[in-house]
């Protein structure tokens, strides 16, 4: 992925990947990314939870907008457990 994404910074389109592999991302130096701690498949929480998954979405384009250097990683403040029982409601 992080390939595509240098590609399309280089045709203009900026770009930023939510990841769940911190390690993975940090070897593949996609231009920016914000990692989330979940499982793998997981990247916008658990299935149904609209307002988690607006909030990671929101927190991936503010990242556009904000990223300071090329290859930033922003970490969310979010849990796996956490997200599971349905704790992250009502964030935007």
């Amino acid at each position: 992925m992080a390939l595509v994404q240098r590609a399309l910074e280089r045709l203009g389109t900026p770009t930023v990947s939510v990841t769940v592999a911190r390690d993975i991302t940090v070897a593949c130096r996609p231009p920016r990314a914000v990692f989330v701690p979940f499982m793998m498949g997981h990247h916008f929480g658990v299935p149904g939870n609209a307002e988690l998954q607006k909030t990671i979405i929101l927190a991936a384009l503010r990242l556009v907008a904000e990223a300071r250097r090329s290859g930033e990683i922003r970490d969310l403040p979010y849990t796996w457990n956490l997200a599971r029982r349905g704790a992250y409601t009502g964030e935007s």
